[in-house]
């Protein structure tokens, strides 16, 4: 069933605050889209609106979670890692607090919304930031299971969210180990992809047609490393498939494990390359930016 990881990230929300009584949800004035409001119908007294003020939320939440409460702080990604950016590096990873990052309405599926708010650069800048742990869970059960994991992490957390419905990868009763990549399909073409977010689904669309094993990295840092070698050692030809850009993000990453490295395997990457997206129907945005399996296809076969 097609869901929005945001609605998932609402629906956990809802649960975690209920039973813990030391959870604080912030949010910038965007409760309804962030669906934060799930959390304020169960909890209200500890839901709290900044309003259009995404820094000071984030100040708002380093000293909440200085006072010893676990913080989560929503908007959309672009102006919760843009506008916010300098709060969070000093004033929440320099000390290293207990807020979490869960912002939606990332990358170029925001479609009608347009460059502006199309956040491809916010795993790249989060990555940068010392303490931070990423995630970028790619449907309904698995953001369900992220949100759990980062509740019981002493420090600070980013977490990716999209706007639109995207099909299960998963289902209620998988089990998640954020230690490690999750090799989804093994292949017999010599090619693996690697994927997080949406692109996880158009990459096991692919695969039907290529053959290829398909991994998804949802835990960009800390990342599974020696997985990500293993994997890289056993095949001749990898692919990074990621709803950002390709700089700073997920081939960024596995580039930076490779040239640690004596593997020789060829990385390319499937992402948006180094320009801003444009306004659009997500679907018609995803696809001009070659975001979909048919291209993955047409790259892998040349």
């Amino acid at each position: 069933m097609a869901q929005e990881t945001r609605n998932a990230y609402g629906e956990k929300l809802a649960e975690l605050i209920s039973e813990n009584k030391n959870i604080v949800v912030l949010d910038a004035d965007l409760t309804k889209s962030t669906k934060t409001a799930e959390a304020k119908k169960v909890c209200p007294e500890r839901h709290f609106n900044a309003g259009i003020a995404e820094a000071n939320m984030m100040g708002m939440a380093a000293g909440l979670a200085a006072s010893g409460k676990t913080v989560f702080a929503s908007s959309f990604a672009v102006f919760a890692t843009g506008r916010a950016f300098e709060i969070i590096r000093n004033s929440i990873c320099y000390p290293h607090l207990n807020v979490k990052v869960c912002a939606t309405h990332a990358g170029l599926s925001v479609g009608e919304d347009g460059a502006s708010h199309q956040s491809i650069e916010d795993v790249a800048i989060m990555r940068s930031l010392p303490h931070m742990q990423v995630f970028v869970p790619c449907d309904q059960y698995e953001t369900k299971a992220v949100i759990e994991h980062v509740s019981k992490i002493d420090g600070p957390c980013y977490v990716r969210l999209g706007r639109g419905k995207v099909e299960d990868v998963y289902t209620e009763d998988s089990k998640f180990d954020f230690n490690k990549v999750d090799v989804l399909r093994k292949g017999n073409s010599g090619v693996v992809l690697f994927a997080m977010g949406l692109m996880v689904q158009e990459a096991l669309k692919a695969s039907e047609e290529l053959d290829a094993t398909v991994v998804n990295v949802s835990a960009l840092k800390p990342a599974d490393e020696n997985g990500i070698l293993e994997l890289l050692k056993t095949h001749s030809r990898a692919y990074t498939c990621e709803e950002h850009s390709i700089i700073g993000g997920l081939y960024s990453l596995i580039a930076e494990i490779k040239a640690k490295s004596d593997v020789t395997t060829t990385v390319c990457p499937i992402g948006v390359n180094d320009t801003f997206g444009e306004s659009g129907k997500a679907k018609d945005v995803l696809e001009k930016y070659g975001l979909t399996a048919n291209h993955i296809i047409e790259v892998v076969n040349g």
